[in-house]
């Protein structure tokens, strides 16, 4: 990764709530209100953006580990704002503080682990190998 991410920086999504980011389950909607499974993509989204301006070219970040508190709900037409922190910090390896609000309230809290890894090492790992 390219010098300059630093601890303390922060990356930001906002959406709006659409009927897609209802919890669903092969596709009959649970309860019109915003998932976990988008509040997950958002929060990895928010961290990944911390790292796109530092990746070298022959480099990609890979999840490593996603964790999360669901705190409270979001419904149709909500604006939500997902901001990333990063909080530890190695040259192959990011965790960001995740959090996420509707208007003043914590809906969601958590972290997002990326790990740095060669495009090339990516590749030889999801290359099938013949015995």
């Amino acid at each position: 990764m390219r010098n300059g991410l630093s601890l303390g920086d922060t990356a930001v999504v906002e959406a709006i709530v659409t009927e897609e980011m209802f919890a669903q389950f092969e596709g009959v909607i649970v309860h019109p209100a915003y998932s976990t499974v988008s509040m997950v993509y958002h929060m990895e989204w928010a961290a990944r953006k911390l790292i796109l301006p530092y990746l070298e070219e022959q480099e990609e970040g890979v999840g490593g580990a996603v964790s999360l508190k669901h705190l409270g709900m979001a419904t149709l037409g909500s604006n939500i704002r997902i901001e990333a922190t990063v909080i530890e910090l190695t040259p192959d390896r990011v965790l960001a503080k995740v959090e996420v609000r509707h208007g003043d309230r914590v809906i969601g809290l958590g972290e997002v682990k990326q790990i740095i890894l060669t495009k090339q090492l990516i590749q030889e790992k999801l290359t099938p190998r013949v015995l």
